[in-house]
């Protein structure tokens, strides 16, 4: 399928337009990172607790922010989760002890926040054998016979009910629990007796020691390093070395000015992130190889050409294949972007930049440097020989 036919755009001729716009953006990207420090890493980098929490009304960022500060020292953050009455919060951790010291206060402040101190047993926060233990007296000074097994099933279903949708971890009241097969009248007056339904409820946590968060940095930056080595000697074997090298300095330039963009708008850099740069990293290749395919098939059928128009020939050959492909992804990615929520935030934003910068540098990055290198021995040619020639061209 096509969508542009016989086009003769000068794509080389824009060239130095969007090396300045790379430089520009590069620059700012820097400058960025220099006066912040370094890429604001997450949690996964840096190392912390992070906790997902559902409430039953939506709460105030300010509040919880507030209270955590006031127990706990170092960073905090507070993201409400678009469209839902859940929450992330995050605390930054300095050294391994002070990690489950940071959950446990963490916790602290939301109970003291959000539930209520009559040494009941929260339903929304608690497990399986919290829930018999708590019970199993109860009920049997209520004359409820209940075998150890069948107390095991009541609680295991109890719970069941809670963490299945819609309540998904959270119910508003013990009463919610009279729909679950096998609570009866004595069995919900125990309940009652002895439980209580806080307003919030921790879906998950996940914690990650400084040292193990910086060993994680130090993977991904040599996974991203790896992954350009291997396509510059696979691009070297397949073209020539000029080409390989063309298109691993227009990846790292996609790369760079995608964690740049970071900076610029202040986001996290997330394992999820480093998923997206390396994906990033397999698309702009490919979209490169396309290109460098089309111009090694037309340096044996335009001998005549010179290199700079038989590269716009190509460029221009190609110009279907890369709007439906970079079109169709770009369009994907954008929905994540909007409608994926912060969690995927990180990683729909980083291929938003990734498509916009890879698309345009397969044509404006890559291709120039061959170009340069070819004008280079030219030169040194005409040098050589001391006179003037017409180009030549290098496949």
């Amino acid at each position: 399928m096509q969508i542009f036919k016989d086009t003769k755009y000068d794509f080389l001729g824009k060239k130095w337009l969007f090396i300045n716009l790379s430089l520009l953006l590069t620059a700012a990207g820097l400058i960025s990172l220099f006066v912040k420090g370094g890429p604001r890493y997450g949690i996964d980098f840096k190392g912390g607790a992070l906790m997902y929490v559902k409430f039953a009304n939506q709460p105030h960022a300010d509040k919880i922010r507030s209270a955590l500060s006031a127990k706990i020292s170092g960073e905090i953050t507070v993201q409400d989760l678009a469209g839902s009455d859940e929450m992330l919060i995050g605390t930054e951790i300095k050294n391994e002890q002070a990690l489950n010291e940071s959950r446990a206060r963490m916790e602290e402040v939301l109970r003291a926040n959000f539930g209520e101190s009559n040494g009941k047993l929260d339903l929304n926060n608690t497990g399986q054998e919290a829930l018999a233990n708590r019970l199993r007296d109860p009920l049997q000074r209520a004359g409820v016979p209940l075998a150890e097994q069948q107390l095991q099933e009541l609680t295991k279903a109890i719970l069941s009910y809670r963490d299945s949708a819609p309540r998904s971890g959270l119910i508003h009241g013990a009463d919610e629990l009279s729909a679950v097969a096998g609570v009866t009248p004595a069995v919900m007056a125990a309940v009652k007796q002895e439980c209580y339904a806080s307003k919030f409820a921790i879906r998950n946590v996940e914690m990650v020691g400084p040292k193990v968060g910086a060993d994680l940095q130090r993977q991904a930056i040599l996974a991203t390093l790896y992954a350009l080595g291997g396509m510059l000697i696979y691009i070297a074997f397949r073209f020539e070395w000029i080409y390989g090298l063309g298109a691993v300095i227009a990846v790292f330039h996609d790369t760079l000015i995608t964690v740049c963009m970071f900076s610029v708008f202040n986001k996290e850099i997330s394992l999820t992130v480093v998923a997206a740069l390396l994906t990033l990293v397999g698309y702009s290749m490919n979209d490169t190889i396309v290109i460098f395919d089309r111009i090694r098939e037309n340096l044996k059928l335009m001998r005549k050409e010179k290199l700079e128009s038989l590269m716009n020939i190509s460029v221009n050959q190609t110009l279907s294949r890369t709007a439906l492909t970079s079109g169709l992804t770009f369009l994907t990615c954008i929905a994540l972007y909007l409608f994926g929520g912060p969690v995927l935030h990180g990683f729909s934003f980083a291929l938003v930049m990734g498509i916009i910068v890879g698309t345009y540098s397969s044509v404006f990055i890559a291709s120039p440097i061959v170009l340069f290198w070819n004008n280079f021995l030219e030169s040194r040619r005409r040098a050589a020989i001391g006179a003037p020639a017409g180009k030549t061209r290098k496949g």
